[in-house]
């Protein structure tokens, strides 16, 4: 068993990294609408992350499982970004400040995979992944994301989105003292006689499967992150009740990674996959035609639970599965392109143009199609893990 010390400081930069994603992510459209700046414009500066995510995570990953090195890494990766926060206080114009988004999220997208891998093999116990205790270590990553998406929204409400920069300068403060606060835990340096390769691991169909229904279960949840806090403010919705309704999908997201060793050992974690697809369709459905009608938007945002906290724990359970030992840096990074690199880039993108041709909620109609072949390629996973007894000849 871990001692609880050793988990401490993961709790506090999943806290520190997630209470500035809390607030950066849903307000940054905001802000750069505030700049006067188009909505492609717009989904092309909100598509940089998810462009770093293409490369940044693999590449750090890879590093990390070659040195063991992770804390060292996270430390300089956060030292970086923190600086490069300060250039968002000049007028750069759109290509400048493209630069600056690239070089600071470069250095911050690869954070999370290096911290989840480190913890994923902590929280392990003989070889098996302790939900309980991923999820309360998890949870406080979303009670740092409901506190700063909430108090931000008032905030931004009553001064300004002038007072952007600022934010993103003392949240990413708060994650460099949080890694510094991590133990100099250094793994066992991997020599090139050592390697393990991935590719044995990316040759098996139920992986390809996965990696095929994570893209396009986040693809479909790109609607959410990039264009929703756009698509309520079209609607008439205060910053206030935006940040209202992003902290109540976070508050039943903290509910489940609480309860989720209760609820997860009763559906096998492929089963979960296919559920988690289907509830997406039934959220995207919801917030494409009813997002007017406050109720049914309120209902749709618990389902939170469900598209994002369920599938996340799910994910990175199959993960640390499929790439055990010193696989689990580049496995944990392969995940974040192939669900959040790729997905990021292209849904951000897609949904600039449809937006600008057919409005805001076409996004969301698209993402209703996107999570139909969701369900469908993590059915072929349940498949696959659960083959149809064969019929005697």
């Amino acid at each position: 068993m871990t001692p609880r010390r050793q988990l401490m400081p993961f709790a506090a930069l999943s806290a520190s990294y997630f209470a500035h994603i809390g607030f950066f992510n849903p307000y940054l459209p905001l802000w750069l609408q505030d700049m006067g700046l188009s909505l492609l414009t717009i989904s092309v500066l909100t598509a940089v992350q998810a462009t770093t995510r293409l490369f940044a995570p693999y590449a750090w990953g890879a590093i990390s499982d070659r040195t063991g090195e992770r804390v060292k890494l996270l430390r300089i990766g956060a030292g970086v970004a923190f600086a490069t926060s300060w250039l968002l206080f000049w007028d750069w114009g759109p290509l400048g400040l493209g630069l600056v988004l690239l070089l600071m999220f470069t250095h911050t997208s690869a954070m999370m995979p290096m911290s989840e891998a480190a913890m994923a093999h902590l929280v392990s116990q003989n070889g098996a992944f302790d939900s309980k205790r991923y999820g309360r270590i998890r949870l406080w990553g979303s009670m740092g994301f409901l506190i700063t998406v909430f108090v931000a929204g008032a905030w931004f409400e009553a001064f300004g989105m002038k007072h952007f920069p600022g934010w993103t300068v003392f949240s990413l403060g708060a994650v460099l003292l949080s890694v510094w606060w991590m133990p100099d835990i250094k793994e066992a340096a991997q020599s090139v006689r050592e390697h393990v390769s991935v590719m044995p691991v990316l040759r098996q169909k139920a992986v390809q499967w996965f990696f095929a229904a994570t893209f396009f279960h986040v693809l479909s949840h790109i609607g959410i992150y990039v264009f929703f806090s756009l698509y309520l403010d079209s609607l008439g919705y205060s910053k206030t009740m935006i940040g209202v309704l992003w902290a109540l999908s976070v508050a039943v997201e903290v509910l489940w990674f609480f309860n989720q060793s209760t609820w997860l050992p009763r559906v096998s974690l492929t089963g979960w996959l296919v559920a988690c697809s289907a509830v997406m369709l039934l959220r995207m459905g919801m917030t494409a035609n009813w997002a007017d009608v406050l109720w049914v938007l309120l209902l749709a945002q618990t389902l939170h639970a469900i598209t994002f906290a369920t599938h996340h724990t799910v994910c990175i359970a199959l993960i640390s599965h499929h790439f055990p030992g010193r696989l689990r840096g580049r496995g944990q990074a392969l995940y974040t392109v192939a669900a959040y690199g790729f997905p990021g880039v292209i849904g951000a993108l897609l949904g600039g143009l449809l937006s600008e041709r057919w409005g805001l909620q076409s996004v969301f109609v698209a993402s209703m199609v996107t999570s139909t072949v969701a369900t469908a390629a993590a059915y072929k996973v349940w498949r696959l893990q659960h083959p149809k007894p064969k019929v005697p000849g």
